[in-house]
Formats: structure tokens, sequence, C-alpha cells
């Protein structure tokens, strides 16, 4: 069987105890933006304590689940300590998405949680040409300026990085819209079954907005089916229902957790010196992850409209190469295409690229290939003392 190995086990994601939110210690990346009012900063607070919640039978949770709190996955708004674990069926290559998957019936995902009813966990078949990866969650810090970024302003750079002469030309991953649409079209009116979106959320950049991610990963990592998200995951057991039946949650604790996902700050940067900014610039860093991105002016927090958003990414799909595919699609992104990860909190990081594989930056960026391959040789080249200034510039992000 093949298999990538992993740096945290499916485990460290599930049947933790979250602290009561009032004991929970302040941390530095999880802040709110500045200039929210006092019912703003309320509501945040109300969000992050439902970010600490730990589901159980009766709140819904299951038939088959990943987590049972959303900060199993991203404590203090960040990346971790959870992980999942994703299968496919592959070609001869090891890495190319195979032409049969009839050996996964039940989806891509490893699910082992069991609670409902339900006594077949979801786990990779032993059978040869299946790949099992690792997937870390993405970090919350500063989504609220991605989901704000223009979508012009997405096209714009993929239009520029489509004229230059070496082998950087990342897409938009154009999606389909399949969830059943907010209530509150404030952030966006979209209609299930839409497609040509510009995704910008997930490693594969699958969604559009932050709450159709957000009621997504409450189906599909906890069973929490929604407003939103009305079906539960199949299952092997063939179960449609949990211990509360029907519909699980209603919107608002998935609003109050959009909310706060919402207003996350991006952390004060300190110690980012310009002479690595010039080398992050020099060696092509700054091609991919773009330092910033113009957002809306219409966008509805204030403080993020009409900005230069700093995230550290162009929110493309980009070629990797074989050494980083998981073998996976995700609508128009490919087993080696990732979306460019927004360089938001690396100092808080303890574990790099979209597995974990890498433990430092430096190991993150000398595992760069495929069209991102001259950089990671272009910092090679660098003196020891530059590659020291550019590691310590982005270690400071």
């Amino acid at each position: 069987m093949w298999r990538v190995a992993i740096l945290l086990g499916l485990g460290a994601c599930g049947n933790i105890t979250a602290a009561a939110p009032d004991a929970m210690p302040a941390h530095p990346s999880d802040v709110p933006i500045a200039g929210l009012s006092a019912p703003d900063l309320a509501t945040f607070e109300r969000g992050k304590a439902e970010m600490a919640k730990q589901y159980g039978d009766s709140d819904g949770l299951g038939p088959l689940f990943i987590a049972q709190s959303c900060v199993s996955c991203h404590q203090d708004g960040g990346r971790g300590p959870g992980s999942v674990d994703k299968m496919v069926m592959v070609g001869s290559d090891g890495y190319s998405t195979g032409s049969d998957q009839s050996e996964l019936p039940w989806g891509n995902t490893v699910r082992e949680g069991l609670t409902a009813g339900a006594h077949t966990p979801i786990v990779p078949p032993m059978v040869p040409g299946v790949l099992v990866t690792t997937r870390l969650p993405p970090q919350l810090l500063g989504r609220g300026y991605i989901e704000a970024v223009d979508d012009a302003e997405i096209e714009r750079v993929q239009m520029d990085q489509a004229t230059r002469s070496d082998a950087i030309h990342g897409v938009i991953n154009h999606v389909r819209y399949d969830q059943t649409p907010n209530p509150d079209s404030t952030f966006g009116t979209f209609t299930q079954g839409e497609t040509h979106l510009v995704g910008r959320f997930g490693l594969k950049a699958r969604d559009v907005v932050i709450d159709e991610f957000v009621a997504g990963s409450y189906v599909g990592t906890f069973g929490l089916t929604s407003p939103m998200a009305l079906v539960e995951q199949v299952n092997p057991d063939g179960l449609t229902d949990d211990d509360k039946r029907g519909v699980d949650l209603t919107m608002d604790p998935i609003d109050d957790v959009v909310f706060y996902v919402r207003r996350v700050a991006i952390p004060p940067r300190t110690g980012a010196s310009d002479a690595g900014a010039q080398l992050f610039d020099q060696v092509q860093c700054s091609a991919c992850h773009v330092p910033s991105l113009k957002t809306r002016a219409d966008y509805p927090i204030a403080q993020l409209a009409g900005i230069d958003a700093p995230i550290y990414s162009d929110l493309l799909i980009h070629d990797m190469g074989p050494a980083l595919a998981d073998g996976l699609t995700d609508q128009s992104a490919f087993s080696t295409g990732w979306r460019t990860t927004p360089l938001i909190g690396v100092r808080f990081a303890t574990a790099y690229l979209h597995d974990g594989r890498a433990t430092s930056v430096r190991d993150a960026i000398t595992a760069h290939a495929g069209e991102a391959a001259a950089a990671a040789t272009a910092f090679a080249s660098l003196s020891a003392a530059d590659q020291q200034t550019l590691i310590d510039f982005v270690s400071a992000l």
C-alpha cells in the first residue's frame, strides 16, 4: 500500500476536552481586528467560545466523526494540533488520480470516530494502489482578509503570471457552490449548484466564502448537519441520522463561528527585515507568495475593505510536482496542485507544507518543487548568511 509518512496522527484531532472559555488564556495569535464595537467584540468572544465547545451524542455528533471540537484542529486560531488523513486510488506512477475509485465507496476522508449506532469506520482498504496522505488544518488567522480580496485582483495576478517566461503559472480553482446558501446574504448571494466561482479557502482552494467553509467543516468533521449542510456524510452502515433527530444545528452557532473567523486578526509582525524582504523577492518567493492583494471596496467589514491585505499568497493553484502530490482532485484543482499557502502566523507554526512533512522553514523552502523548483534552487545558491536572513524574514510573518 502506498503511504506518505505523517507528522500528526488522526487521534490527535479527536476526543479532546476543551477548557471552559473563561479559563482559556489569551494567545497573541488569537485576537480580533482593531476597531470592533463592544457588541461585535462580544460576538467575537461568543464565536471563540463556540470553537471550544465539545460536541457529543446529544448534540448530533456522528454517526462518524473526525473530531469533537473546533479547537482540536484550530487551537488559538492556528494550525493544529490535529490532522486529517485522506486516501485515493492512484495510477502506476504513485500519484496520479486513478480512473477506478470503486475501492473507496465512502469517499476520500478517513473517519474513525463512531457513535449513534455506527460500528464501521472509514479506513483505507488494504489493497494495492491506495495512497494515504495527511492534511494539516489551515490557519484561521486573517481569513477575513482573504475573503475580502477582490476576485478581479486574483484574476489579475493569474493573467500576470500567464505572461511570465518561467514555470510560474498559477490558475484559479473555479468551483461549484454545493451547499444550501446562508440565509444571511450579507457576504455574498449564491445559488446552490452555481459554477465558475473563485475558490480561495482550503488547501486546494475549494471554498468561496467563510460560511461555506465553516458549515462544510461542521458536517465533514463532526457529522453535525445545519441549514447549510442538511445531509449526513455517507457511511458504511447506511445511517442517515444520529442521536439527535433531524437537523443538528441552527444557524446561530455556525454564524457565531463565522463571525469569529472573519474577524481574527493578522497578528502584528515584528522582525521582518528589509534585507529579508529583498531576498524574498530576489529568489522569487514573492511571485506566488504575493505580499499583498487589494480587497473589495464594498467588503462588509469596513476595516478590511479597500486595503492592501498582507496575506503573502496569490490564492492560485500551482503545480508543485509529484513529490508533494496527494492523488486527489478538488473541483478544478489537480493531484500535484496546491493553493499558495498564505504566510500568516508562520512564527506560531511547528510544522510546514500541507502535510507537516517539513519541520522547519528551511525544510519547507527546499521541498518546493514543480513550478517553485527554481525558487528552491535560488535559495540554495544564496550564502549561508543570506539564507538565514531569508528564513528569519519568513519566520517573522
